[in-house]
């Protein structure tokens, strides 16, 4: 069985900062891309950013300069650092992992359960 999971969420004061972290579990042998997605209420789940084993990454534009990801390969965990938040970051955060070969089989693309992240003072 393979599952991500998250963690790292919360509440945080606009201005501050949070560290996501997803940890991909089970018989995996590669995973291609990690990333992260959010929704807010009432509004589509959108890319947040994501990054090959590589370490090639593409981000949204509304958190370029704020957000960085990273990737340890060994450990198939992916990390959103978020700094300088703003109230409409305010969303549930959302790992992806594509393109994953595992013991069981080949997935195209598994979710994380999400992890809420509120910003407000």
């Amino acid at each position: 069985q393979v599952q991500l999971v998250e963690s790292g969420g919360g509440l945080v004061q606009p201005g501050g900062s949070l560290r996501l972290s997803c940890a991909a579990s089970g018989s995996i042998f590669s995973i291609n891309a990690m990333g992260w997605y959010r929704q807010a209420p009432g509004k589509e789940r959108e890319l947040v950013a994501d990054i090959t084993s590589g370490g090639i990454t593409r981000y949204a534009d509304s958190v370029k300069g704020r957000f960085t990801i990273s990737r340890d390969n060994a450990k198939n965990t992916v990390y959103l650092q978020m700094n300088s938040l703003k109230p409409e970051d305010t969303a549930v955060y959302y790992c992806n992992a594509d393109q994953m070969l595992t013991s069981g089989g080949y997935y195209g693309r598994i979710w994380g359960q999400g992890t809420q992240v509120t910003v407000s003072s």
